[in-house]
């Protein structure tokens, strides 16, 4: 076992065996991320070993699908094709993430939470430019929607977007500027404010009254604002479904957490996760099988199983009761024109939710 601190802002590609390029780069880059290198907890998702194999895939990934992982990649590796494929796995803020594959991580397999973190490899040469139409539904694999994480009883009595702005009510979601779910996060009320975007000023205003008056805390990814409002920060937790699930299940133990509720508001967000080959794997055609395998009905039972939305209609409808609510109306990022206008309007660097956060939360 080792421990090393990361000292530069670049990563240099080393020819070494496989298995140790892939475990020290983690290593090095990726203090406090979880990374599954030469037998760490996470090789070993329900017992099994998964870091051994004559062949090895580094997988990268945003912080909340690791629940999906732990059992996707023991189901691929009874595969035929999975069978000999070890694995390294890192996990943290999605953008984050993203700027470190883009620095040179090494890196076969993406999966982050919003398609611009995709987009940022592309630009830099490490994914081809026709990635979302190399797998089914645009390359995503799986989904989720925007909830509302409330404590038990829902005491401060959250239904709505509206119910956020009430006096006194502390909300916890993370910053836009690291996190991918956080983007998710805000266009779900800003979508239903804005009547998708027709009506930005009123989308925005919502926005500024919600972090001026009621984000406190600005934690780095999804999974870090999970954990903060389990240590008893604020009184809801903007999130995605899968992670409002997998508290409510207790972190996967056998009896429900009463400690938490939570909501999907009638009218919320659909999440896209999308997942690509980086073109300069060791082993692409590895990198590919484990792609194609996670959009198989076989998988997409495993990720209904997480939490996770799945996107095969067959699955869909034999899993529809794992995921209850009324929603009336789901947003979906077509609806704003797409990612490429939205990132520009309202996150990049001139953005307007940007500024916001420059301005009243002080990021």
């Amino acid at each position: 076992m080792f421990h090393l601190v990361k000292t530069e802002k670049t990563y240099r590609r080393v020819r070494r065996p496989r298995r140790i390029i892939g475990c020290l780069a983690m290593a090095a880059a990726l203090v406090g991320s979880v990374a599954a290198c030469g037998g760490g907890s996470t090789d070993k998702p329900g017992g099994v070993d998964i870091s051994s194999g004559s062949r090895h895939l580094n997988l990268v990934a945003y912080a909340t699908p690791k629940t999906g992982f732990d059992k996707l990649i023991p189901a691929f590796r009874k595969t035929e094709v999975g069978s000999d494929i070890g694995f390294s796995q890192s996990y943290g803020a999605s953008g984050d993430q993203s700027r470190k594959v883009a620095r040179g991580l090494p890196t076969d397999v993406v999966n982050f939470s919003v398609a611009p973190d995709v987009t940022r490899l592309v630009k830099a040469g490490l994914v081809d430019e026709d990635w979302e139409s190399q797998e089914p539904n645009k390359s995503v694999p799986f989904g989720s929607v925007v909830a509302l994480v409330v404590r038990q009883g829902n005491p401060k009595n959250v239904h709505s977007w509206d119910d956020l702005l009430k006096p006194g009510i502390e909300v916890v979601t993370p910053n836009p500027g690291s996190s991918g779910s956080a983007k998710w996060n805000l266009l779900a009320p800003y979508a239903a404010k804005s009547d998708g975007g027709k009506n930005p000023e009123a989308g925005l205003a919502y926005v500024t009254d919600l972090v001026r008056d009621h984000v406190k805390v600005l934690p780095k990814s999804g999974r870090e604002a999970t954990t903060a409002f389990e240590k008893g920060q604020g009184d809801v937790l903007i999130s995605y479904e899968n992670e409002a699930i997998m508290l409510k299940r207790k972190n996967g133990e056998a009896e429900p957490n009463e400690r938490v509720d939570y909501i999907v508001p009638s009218e919320t967000f659909r999440i896209d996760n999308p997942v690509a080959v980086v073109n300069t794997s060791d082993d692409i055609d590895a990198a590919r099988a484990f792609v194609k395998f996670l959009f198989t009905p076989d998988a997409q039972r495993l990720w209904a199983q997480a939490g996770f939305r799945p996107v095969d209609d067959g699955v869909k409808a034999e899993t529809a009761s794992l995921f209850p609510g009324d929603i009336s109306k789901l947003w979906t990022i077509k609806d704003l024109g797409g990612w490429k206008a939205v990132d520009k309007q309202l996150f990049g660097s001139e953005g307007e939710i940007t500024a916001i956060y420059k301005k009243e939360a002080g990021s």
